[in-house]
């Protein structure tokens, strides 16, 4: 595979071409890369001053599909009317649902993964909040890329308006092919304040794709499978530099990225960003 950009996988997918160079090349080596580099940006963000009230952390998930060749992975930058992170290159992911925890799965997550989503939560995660998390990987992902990622091998689909997309296409969800590989909170300050859990799935997990989900009101623009290396250079928040940091050394380690692997878990105490091993 060359070092391109790549549509996320279908002839007839809608999804944009990553234009951004001009934007790359600015945000190229104005900043280091490493995790020297993301520790000092993240610095810099906790210095921006507290404008915003002491509001609620919010539960979300996102979901890095991996392209192994290369590797790649699929990214779209948000739209300039977010108030959160707009024109930022993010994955695909957001706030947890209240009907998450009640989608029907047609393969659970395996036992090592399930512990590691229940560990160290402010008020305890009971594993239908787990099922949530992933629910909101898979679904956000739909809902902003159009990619469906399950199986069509299975008999129990899941139900409910915001899962039509699946069951009309015989797509179960399949939990066991996500891997968690990190947690991270907002730091204070922000206009909104997530606990996002990240997840990496094979592009081989991807079931279909609906075109019809892409266009020009969608939350994420410019969607195409970027290099590790490439992504690095987008305008990206802080922490996507620590998730593809952290995403290219379990790689490394095992391309499999097996689930018994530390997950790191960033949250900020006293103005200083903590991290624990998960």
């Amino acid at each position: 595979m060359s070092g391109r950009r790549r549509r996320p996988g279908a002839e007839d997918d809608p999804s944009k071409e990553a234009g951004a160079k001009e934007r790359a090349s600015q945000a190229a080596g104005a900043e280091a890369d490493g995790p020297d580099g993301a520790d000092a940006r993240l610095a810099a963000e906790m210095a921006v001053p507290k404008t915003h009230k002491k509001i609620t952390i919010r539960d979300a998930a996102s979901l890095i599909l991996v392209d192994r060749q290369g590797p790649s992975v699929l990214m779209g930058r948000r739209s300039m009317k977010h108030v959160f992170m707009p024109g930022r290159f993010v994955f695909p992911g957001g706030r947890v649902d209240p009907t998450d925890a009640r989608v029907r799965l047609a393969r659970p997550y395996d036992g090592t993964t399930l512990n590691k989503l229940v560990a160290e939560t402010r008020s305890g995660t009971t594993e239908a909040r787990a099922r949530a998390l992933g629910a909101a990987a898979l679904r956000e992902t739909y809902e902003e890329t159009g990619v469906l990622v399950g199986r069509k091998d299975v008999d129990l689909l899941p139900t409910g308006p915001a899962w039509t997309g699946f069951s009309d296409r015989g797509i179960g969800l399949d939990f066991s092919v996500l891997r968690f590989i990190m947690r991270a909170v907002t730091p204070p300050g922000r206009p909104r304040r997530f606990d996002t859990r990240f997840f990496a799935v094979d592009r081989e997990a991807i079931a279909d794709i609906d075109p019809s989900r892409v266009g020009e009101d969608a939350e994420l623009e410019e969607i195409a499978w970027v290099p590790l290396k490439e992504a690095r250079e987008l305008e990206i928040p802080a922490v996507t530099h620590i998730v593809l940091d952290t995403l290219a050394e379990r790689l490394a380690d095992d391309p499999s990225l097996p689930p018994d692997r530390p997950v790191p878990y960033y949250r900020f105490q006293n103005k200083q960003r903590a991290r624990v091993d998960l």
